[in-house]
């Protein structure tokens, strides 16, 4: 079962760009590439660097510790795509982010 959790406004997050929010117990990282939202859980695999105080280019992700890099649509390693992040799926409705998260 899931549930439909608002995490932000739109506004809140520029092109190319992040937030970190907490939603339901959970530290999310929220990303916005080209009018899409994403949404990672906010620790990176390798030593538990925030990622959503990362940069992004496209929808690589670099952690801001160590330069592990992500996609930000899947979660995976770039280098080990079988080693993903937590990602959940994140949407636009009107004015709100929401992200689905597991209960």
């Amino acid at each position: 079962m899931s549930k439909l959790v608002r995490v932000a406004d739109v506004g809140e997050i520029g092109d190319g760009k992040s937030k970190v929010v907490r939603a339901e117990g959970r530290t999310l990282a929220i990303f916005r590439v080209k009018d899409q939202f994403f949404a990672l859980n906010n620790a990176c695999l390798h030593r538990g660097g925030p990622l959503g105080e990362g940069s992004l280019e496209g929808y690589r992700l670099f952690c801001p510790w160590h330069g592990w890099t992500y996609d930000v649509r899947t979660g995976a390693f770039e280098i080990i795509p079988t080693l993903k992040v937590k990602s959940y799926p994140a949407r636009r409705e009107g004015n709100s982010i929401l992200v689905e998260l597991d209960e």
